[in-house]
């Protein structure tokens, strides 16, 4: 039988294979589904996480089996590349009630396979057009591309690339940083001229989260010698009774600054139940929640109520116990609402959540969700800063965006 062209009628392969790879994806679809539905998570997060890869992985199980895959080896492929792809999903849904070290090895592996297949997708998709062009340009002969010795080189390039974007990512990952920032401020009557902020917010601390991480971090707040310490939402989910957990708290209550540490509360740590705030107290840590506290006479510190909260104040409700005469430090989980906020005395917000995406290309949605999604941004006389966040929830591989530490120098003017 005649061998098809690499590049060619794509249409004839998804008439012979999308019934099956329809058939196994929907296992995948649904089994991420039901596990969104236990953590009562974002709906428009799990959306996005479904997608990302359920439609990429369609694509590259056809393209992969179309152009590299000899005949007589389509259904080793075909159940060998379904069994990988089904291990991310399942390891998700059972993690709760799973332990040990062949599920806790099982699942370190799941948590690198979400980003790789994007970004053997990716990869695929760069080929393809590649393709495209090779039919116009004859970059490479199509007899070339019909040898194995072409296929097996193609094909293993595309997964080292797709490998590699995934070790930097991982790299990137445990690599904290410090974004540093200089503003002015009108000080009012406050009785300082300045402050040193170090905000940091989605820690997402679980009973297996990596303690030098959390150690590395502390190291890091104490070499920045800041006057406040401010965490931003998403700071611990699960148990305190599981893994780690009591020494994070031992750890972060190490923390040193003069004006002490506050947090918000962030989604998750309403899906982890930890909305009450034992950990924080645990921590040494002080829960705003839709409260204003005045700090040594110079400033108030506000914080807010996550907006996945029913019982959420209104900024404006919130700011009605704000004392005129004191510049407003505000801290919200979600960068949402920046115009009404600016419209109020409020002159600097911080908030969280987003990641910056965390994956490429998932940045660009998150740009559109949000007026400002990471970075710093004035808006009248308000400033906002959003962080891309010091940890992950989900695989812990980040290729947009960077584990970040805040610090934010503010100058008291016009006193």
């Amino acid at each position: 039988m005649e061998q098809k062209e690499p590049g060619g009628s794509f249409l004839n392969e998804i008439s012979l294979n999308c019934a099956t790879a329809v058939c196994h994806y929907k296992c995948i679809y649904f089994s991420v589904i039901f596990q969104s539905q236990i953590l009562k998570a974002d709906t428009m997060f799990h959306t996005i996480i479904t997608l990302a890869y359920i439609i990429p992985n369609i694509y590259v199980f056809l393209r992969i089996g179309q152009l590299f895959v000899n005949k007589g080896y389509k259904f080793f492929y075909a159940l060998i590349y379904i069994i990988l792809a089904l291990i991310y999903p399942f390891v998700s849904l059972l993690s709760a009630g799973y332990s040990g070290f062949v599920f806790d090895t099982i699942s370190i592996i799941a948590s690198y396979i979400l980003p790789f297949y994007l970004y053997l997708f990716l990869s695929v998709l760069l080929y393809d057009i590649f393709l495209l062009g090779n039919r116009f340009f004859a970059i490479v002969p199509a007899e070339k591309m019909k040898s194995t010795r072409y296929k097996v080189s193609a094909l293993g390039t595309i997964v080292l690339v797709s490998a590699l974007v995934v070790v930097a990512g991982a790299i990137n990952f445990k690599t904290i940083r410090i974004s540093e920032y200089q503003i002015d401020i009108p000080g009012k009557s406050a009785k300082i001229d300045h402050l040193k902020i170090a905000f940091v917010a989605d820690f997402h601390l679980r009973p297996g989260t990596d303690i030098h991480f959390v150690e590395r971090f502390v190291k890091k707040i104490e070499m920045i010698r800041s006057d406040l310490m401010l965490f931003g939402g998403d700071i611990v989910e699960g148990s305190r009774e599981g893994g780690n957990l009591h020494e994070f708290e031992k750890i972060l209550k190490g923390i040193n600054t003069k004006y002490g540490a506050f947090a918000v509360l962030g989604n998750h740590e309403f899906y982890g139940r930890q909305d009450k705030g034992q950990f924080f107290d645990q921590a040494g840590i002080k829960v705003l929640a839709d409260t204003i506290v005045v700090i040594d006479d110079s400033f108030s510190l506000a914080g807010r109520y996550d907006s996945h909260f029913n019982r959420r104040k209104t900024v404006g409700d919130l700011m009605k116990s704000h004392a005129d005469s004191l510049p407003v430090i505000m801290i919200d989980h979600r960068p949402t609402e920046l115009d009404q906020v600016s419209l109020t005395a409020v002159d600097l917000q911080m908030s969280g959540h987003t990641h910056n995406g965390q994956l490429f290309p998932l940045n660009l949605v998150i740009e559109n969700m949000y007026p400002l999604s990471w970075g710093y941004q004035k808006i009248a006389h308000t400033h906002f800063f959003v962080t891309s966040g010091i940890m992950l929830w989900g695989p812990p591989v980040r290729t947009t965006g960077k584990s970040e530490i805040m610090v934010i120098n503010i100058r008291f003017t016009g006193k």
